[in-house]
């Protein structure tokens, strides 16, 4: 027997513990059972490498227990026990995340052989972990940035939006890079907050809404149609009440219809800027559309929803990237499509990865998504080549779903 495939069963039932620890020693596993909360420290050694922890148990409750291996930073992979409906089990299950633990799955009481048959199988060996540095953070200083800002040394990468009924491009979402002549291509989370901060955030959107609409003007669909260009616009600078005029402005410059512009707001910035519906008013009315982005994540939801002319909402990647193995989410993004349409709204799905995501939003009645699936944000040279091959590259996809609706 190895000694390093060893299993830790927290459960205060003799029958579920017997179970497990039978199960376990005819796979080779060495079982520890802690009937009683308290025993566990003793019994978690470092070569633990899975843990089942029922989450109802008299003395000590199983989210103490989390909370508790949370503290002693335990790398051990957790399967949570319960007899408890599943929107519980999947609640702790973020809990146990937010504490930097790994649950990995669930056993719903009674199980049965094979699924506990089929998780020990599945997560009974030990990790192989490979020590990993945190990556620290950047070093650029106030006057780096300033003087990125002053000599535009940003740049625009572009992710498609596709149509999910027939996989045409409805869009690009423009997300900004900094070409930094020391660092290289620098991530927008390294350098947006602190744009925000110095107060540039006036100059750097109109740099990249300049750009944005020069380049996306040369590109067009596969089948020829001008593409919709969705801009990530700062609430800061919805404060400014000329800010409908420039964007008019800029679009008769570079004769790119407002119509085929969609300015995106965060919904949590929605609350900060309730007094400047005026600008978002007068925006629609000038044909600009309105997109609400990672919708589901903020605190305005309907309220706000309801005062806002939007014609679009995109749900969060979050929701998304779990809706296939979480039932609330999938419940969130089933909502969020029905209100979104009831609201005669469009709703994109971002953070799309995989097949199965893709196959559920179909499903759902979602009209577009974009993420992974189809393609990371690209500069505009590989976007070219993208769209000219995304025919042949997505046909299939799209046939096999129309064969199975």
């Amino acid at each position: 027997m190895n000694a390093a495939n060893k299993i830790l069963v927290i459960d205060d039932d003799d029958v579920v513990g017997a179970i497990i620890s039978s199960a376990a020693s005819a796979m080779g596993l060495e079982c520890g059972i802690a009937k009683e909360p308290s025993q566990f420290p003793t019994l978690l050694t470092p070569d633990i490498a899975l843990i089942l922890l029922d989450l109802m148990m008299p003395e000590m409750d199983g989210i103490e227990v989390l909370r508790l291996l949370g503290q002693q930073k335990c790398k051990a992979r957790i399967v949570l026990l319960s007899g408890l409906d599943k929107r519980v089990l999947e609640t702790a299950e973020r809990l146990a995340k937010a504490l930097g633990l790994s649950v990995v799955g669930y056993l719903q009481k009674p199980f049965q052989l094979p699924e506990l048959h089929q998780i020990l199988t599945t997560h009974s060996l030990p990790r192989t972990v490979t020590p990993k540095e945190e990556p620290a953070a950047l070093a650029i200083s106030d006057d780096e940035i300033r003087a990125a800002v002053k000599r535009n040394e940003f740049v625009l990468y572009y992710q498609p939006q596709v149509n999910l009924t027939n996989g045409a491009i409805m869009g690009l979402e423009a997300l900004s890079r900094w070409v930094h002549p020391g660092l290289g291509i620098v991530p927008p989370d390294s350098f947006i907050p602190r744009i925000e901060e110095l107060g540039l955030m006036d100059e750097f959107c109109w740099n990249c809404v300049d750009r944005g609409l020069a380049e996306v003007r040369e590109i067009a669909a596969p089948d020829g149609r001008p593409l919709r260009l969705a801009l990530n616009i700062s609430v800061t600078s919805l404060h400014d009440l000329n800010f409908p005029d420039t964007f008019t402005s800029l679009a008769r410059k570079h004769n790119f219809p407002a119509e085929n512009i969609a300015v995106e707001i965060t919904e949590s910035g929605l609350m900060e800027f309730a007094h400047a519906l005026d600008v978002l008013t007068r925006l629609r009315m000038r044909n600009f559309q309105l997109s609400i982005d990672d919708f589901g994540t903020g605190y305005s939801m309907m309220g706000q929803l309801r005062n806002v002319p939007a014609i679009e909402l995109k749900i969060d990647k979050g929701f998304v990237m779990n809706m296939h193995s979480s039932n609330s989410d999938r419940i969130m993004v089933e909502k969020i499509i029905e209100m979104g349409h009831e609201l005669q709204m469009e709703v994109i799905a971002e953070g799309v990865e995989n097949e199965e995501q893709f196959t559920q939003l179909r499903r759902l009645g979602c009209d577009a998504v974009q993420g992974f699936l189809f393609a990371r944000p690209l500069p505009p040279d590989q976007l070219t080549k993208w769209l000219e091959n995304h025919r042949t590259q997505s046909g299939f996809l799209f046939q096999t779903q129309v064969r199975h609706a």
